[in-house]
């Protein structure tokens, strides 16, 4: 029986219930769930003062369980960071436990890989997806169960159909066309939430990757704020560093009457427009329903024919080095 252990290293949590039904779930589809002693510590906006939350990753790494699941994001981690326990967060994620999350999440999983190289999972929270009100997504669940069952060996999606912008007359250069074929190999997978990662640039804590293949995603962030942070990322010469860049969601934003037809596909025009790195949107990855999970610092393989594009990173052996993938898990990609 997969054992899951579930703590707060981040943001308090203010819906009990959901905690209570993410709970349930997990018990009903046959795991053995622990919940940390300290998973409903509230200090301020934070899951216990920083000591607290110290102590429960500590117990998280210690426990030995399938799987370390995060309650929630929100804000936290980034205070956190020099004080880790990096040691045995690498150990654990060796012996085996997958250490699972996304949001603020993002700090810990960058810092761990630039720290020690370990192995960490971009996916679900608790709360939000498998302790929402209506039935969690299907194919979260899925993707959460093959990675139980050491089945899940990649994903696939098909690219949004491309639309034109309206500002493509003022670009200059013009952008690159999104690649019809692209074939990526042995490529380091990392990235994450997108405000997350730009904040942790400059620091020690933000790993330095060549040819790699970066992830992105964010919530409640208008698109020039998502275009400023990618300018960011563009002008310290990320982006053109990686093999490919794959956008994931970005949601729960407002357009406003200023934008005058600004909207995220002018922006990702206009970023396509600076660099060489082929930019693939579409990627079910974010704070939406439909997610797939991600081994961050995992070698991968990028395909791309016409819109359908595939990430495989084959079988975790030991959930920490990835091999071949012969049984590449597909049906987690989106339509």
């Amino acid at each position: 029986m997969p054992r899951i252990y579930i703590y707060s290293p981040s943001g308090a949590v203010r819906d009990r219930a959901a905690l209570r039904r993410g709970v349930r779930r997990l018990q009903a589809l046959g795991h053995e769930v622990q919940v940390d002693e300290a998973a409903l510590a509230s200090h301020q906006r934070f899951a216990g003062d920083d000591a607290t939350r110290l102590a429960a990753i500590a117990r998280a790494a210690a426990s030995g369980a399938d799987v370390a699941l995060i309650t929630r994001g929100g804000y936290g981690l980034t205070r956190l960071l020099p004080a880790l326990p990096y040691e045995a967060l690498a150990r654990a994620a060796q012996q085996g436990t997958r250490f699972v999350g996304l949001s603020d999440f993002t700090a810990l999983q960058m810092a761990l890989l630039a720290q020690t190289g370990a192995i960490t999972w971009a996916g679900p929270t608790l709360c939000a997806d498998f302790g929402c009100p209506g039935e969690p997504d299907e194919i979260m669940q899925a993707c959460f169960g093959d990675l139980l069952s050491g089945e899940g060996e990649g994903t696939g999606w098909r690219l949004p159909a491309p639309r034109p912008a309206k500002s493509a007359q003022l670009l200059a250069p013009q952008p690159a066309p999104v690649p019809g074929k692209l074939h990526v190999q042995d490529a380091l997978l990392w990235g994450g939430n997108l405000s997350t990662l730009c904040a942790l640039a400059g620091t020690p804590w933000l790993p330095s990757i060549q040819g790699g293949v970066l992830f992105l995603e964010d919530v409640g962030e208008h698109p020039y704020r998502i275009e400023r942070m990618l300018c960011q990322l563009l002008h310290a010469g990320v982006l053109d560093a990686q093999q490919a860049v794959l956008l994931g969601s970005f949601s729960a934003y407002k357009p406003v009457p200023h934008d005058r037809g600004f909207n995220l596909n002018e922006a990702v025009h206009w970023l396509r427009a600076q660099t060489r790195t082929p930019i693939l949107s579409g990627l079910p990855m974010g704070h939406v329903p439909t997610k797939v999970l991600l081994p961050v610092g995992a070698r991968v393989e990028l395909l791309l024919e016409g819109r359908d594009a595939w990430l495989l990173w084959g079988h975790m052996d030991g959930h920490s080095h990835p091999h071949g993938h012969e049984h590449a898990c597909l049906h987690c990609g989106q339509a």
